[in-house]
């Protein structure tokens, strides 16, 4: 089979059409104003610019952005759950400004073709189901500049990234898996070490597909969370060990997190569906924080698209545990037997053993990424 025949068998990007904002650094930039970039808004350009947030060519205008609030459509009716906007303490002067990043590195030439003022509150209560400022994502949200500036984008010069051997552009993605002949592509999002819970919900994934896509998140986080490059080395350890190197791609999604749970379960999976995976695992309470969503609120929000209308394929699994009794890795949909039959660790009770210096039960994690982890907390 051609490649070309090969990459026509995988999901199509959503929209139908993979973007690309790649370009040449154009003459006379430096003299353009310029708007500094969060490092969540350099995270989401360099998205952008690669087509992982296909449709999308630039920060979204009134438009997009209004119906995005308050139906989860863009302005066309496709799909699509999260704002990806820029803020501005000001409107731009002019019908062109150059984007850098908080050091002053330039990156993209923006085409005015909106600003506008925008409410926290209803894009707070909409998007993260709270104006609690607690929540990261609406503290992040309500220490924004009043305004967005939309327009499309031309990336001419991309920010390094975290890991080189794991990054990966939806283009690159996509003929990786056509190089090995998959159509059907499982897609994990993760921001936490693979614990036997993930691996066994993977490896059930993976009984169904042709492929696995381990698509950690490595964008910015909450200070809490466990840092990028102990979970990486974390991953490929479990990789290398545990799982057929034939049937997994481990790389790196550039995106930063939004903590918000329901509709960022729609927005990563749209994502995916960009990088060429065909089904997307979604666990218990995905992209949530704290107590703000049910357990299993990001796997209810899909019924509220119409069957396919997505493409990618929801794969929902209730949260996974070694039972004494069944003696091997089980949920409440396989497992007859009661709580006190099940191995089941608070993650801060997990954060208590590893600073200590104490290996989580085998049951649990894997003794060699425990090792990592207690290294790391340390």
């Amino acid at each position: 089979m051609s490649t070309v025949a090969a990459q026509q068998r995988l999901i199509s990007p959503h929209g139908g059409r993979l973007v690309d904002r790649l370009g040449e650094r154009p003459d006379g930039v430096e003299s353009l104003e310029r708007l500094t970039l969060t490092s969540r808004e350099v995270s989401d350009l360099d998205m952008l610019a690669t087509g992982a947030l296909s449709p999308l060519e630039g920060f979204m205008g009134r438009g997009d952005y209004e119906r995005v609030v308050d139906e989860m459509r863009l302005a066309n009716g496709l799909p699509w759950s999260l704002p990806v906007c820029l803020a501005a303490a000001a409107a731009p002067r002019g019908d062109r400004v150059a984007l850098e990043d908080e050091s002053g590195r330039l990156l993209a030439v923006l085409e005015v073709e909106d600003t506008y003022a925008y409410d926290k509150q209803r894009e707070a209560e909409l998007c993260f189901r709270t104006t609690d400022t607690d929540h990261p994502g609406v503290a992040r949200l309500f220490a924004q500049a009043p305004l967005y500036v939309g327009g499309r984008v031309t990336v001419f010069d991309r920010v390094p990234p975290s890991f080189p051997e794991l990054a990966m552009d939806p283009a690159e993605t996509r003929a990786g898996f056509a190089e090995r002949g998959w159509k059907r592509v499982v897609g994990f999002q993760t921001r936490n070490p693979i614990h036997r819970a993930h691996e066994y919900l993977t490896k059930g994934a993976l009984e169904t597909v042709d492929g696995l896509l381990i698509h950690p998140l490595v964008g910015e986080t909450k200070s809490d969370d466990v840092p990028a490059a102990t979970r990486v080395e974390c991953y490929r350890i479990l990789v290398e060990n545990y799982f057929p190197a034939d049937r997994v791609v481990v790389s790196a999604f550039p995106a930063a997190m939004r903590y918000a749970g329901p509709r960022e379960a729609i927005w990563h999976a749209i994502c995916r569906k960009n990088y060429g995976c065909s089904h997307f695992i979604v666990g218990r309470d995905h992209a949530g924080v704290g107590s703000y969503y049910g357990t299993y609120d990001a796997q209810l929000i899909f019924d509220e698209f119409e069957a396919h209308e997505l493409d990618i394929e929801p794969m929902f699994f209730e949260h996974a545990f070694w039972c004494k009794v069944c003696a091997q890795m089980a949920t409440p949909k396989t497992c007859p037997h009661g709580g006190d039959d099940h191995v089941f660790l608070s993650g801060t009770r997990v954060r208590e053993m590893l600073a200590n210096g104490e290996l989580p039960p085998v049951e649990f994690s894997r003794p060699e990424v425990a090792s990592v982890l207690i290294d790391a907390y340390r």
